[in-house]
């Protein structure tokens, strides 16, 4: 027997990874001091959590501990099933560090126990496409964890993700970006279109001059660099910009009007970085 597990990092969404029997670890947020778990957007009111960072709530991210991660594969561990983790960017959260002390001791517990993390090198639905993917594979070849991993290989570098902040204070907040900067920035009206690299980490494409030209350069993007992949739709994410996400969809649909369109909410760990109003495409293509 095997299992496959994700984090919710990925985003998939939650009847998705109910349907595909993923197990899934949730990640911790803070808003003004209380501690949630996202759930995959079960029982998240995402218009209510960007109003409050919108009117100045307190939000954050940590990772998990030893003990936690330890909680959630044990019982997996202890009934003798094999264990494929397709995560997050390690590149992204030192939570890592926390997880490898816990396999390291579930190891040496259970020897028999074969256990495979795959770092997807990519956030949000980056990272969900690659498990939605990885899932598909997994549950047609019958849970065998090493030819999962092995697909997971051929494709990892293909999924491209590319996303516009509307206010740059959020990334100054998290570190991503001087205060100062953020400010000459948003009143300029710059609109960096910002990517997951080779590497698992988010690097700035280009800064565009206001939001029509930053949605046309990402529109631009996809339509030259756009590659299909077998059972890989297109997905447009938006941190409470219904607005945003209708025109890029409609946009993208202009130019490829055979593209299976996947539209959903950025979730509240990845929103505390980004901040309301941002919006995203994540496509297959050649390479990142």
């Amino acid at each position: 027997m095997s299992v496959i597990f994700c984090d919710t990092d990925c985003e998939l969404w939650y009847t998705t990874a109910r349907e595909l029997g993923i197990k899934v670890i949730p990640m911790p947020y803070t808003v003004d001091g209380v501690e949630k778990m996202y759930d995959l957007g079960e029982n998240t009111d995402f218009k209510a959590f960007f109003r409050g960072m919108r009117e100045g709530s307190a939000v954050m991210t940590s990772g998990l501990n030893p003990q936690t991660y330890t909680e959630i594969f044990e019982p997996y561990f202890k009934a003798g099933e094999d264990i494929l983790y397709v995560a997050f960017s390690s590149k992204l959260s030192n939570t890592f560090k926390y997880h490898d002390i816990a396999i390291k001791e579930l190891k040496e517990k259970y020897p028999n126990v074969k256990y495979r993390i795959f770092d997807t090198l990519n956030i949000c639905m980056g990272a969900g496409l690659l498990v939605y993917l990885a899932a598909k594979f997994f549950n047609a070849h019958g849970g065998d964890v090493d030819a999962t991993y092995d697909y997971l290989e051929s494709i990892v570098q293909k999924v491209k993700v590319l996303f516009v902040v509307d206010d740059l204070k959020y990334l100054a907040r998290g570190g991503r970006l001087s205060p100062a900067k953020a400010r000459i920035g948003n009143v300029l009206q710059v609109k960096p279109v910002l990517y997951v690299n080779k590497e698992g980490e988010i690097d700035i494409l280009t800064k565009q001059n206001g939001f029509k030209k930053a949605m046309s350069f990402v529109v631009s993007e996809f339509e030259s660099k756009y590659k299909p992949v077998e059972g890989a739709p297109v997905v447009i994410v938006g941190a409470d910009c219904d607005e945003y996400v209708e025109e890029i969809r409609r946009r993208i649909l202009a130019v490829c009007p055979s593209a299976d369109i996947l539209v959903q909410p950025v979730g509240p760990v990845i929103g505390a970085h980004c901040g309301p109003g941002t919006y995203g495409v994540i496509f297959t293509a050649e390479s990142r």
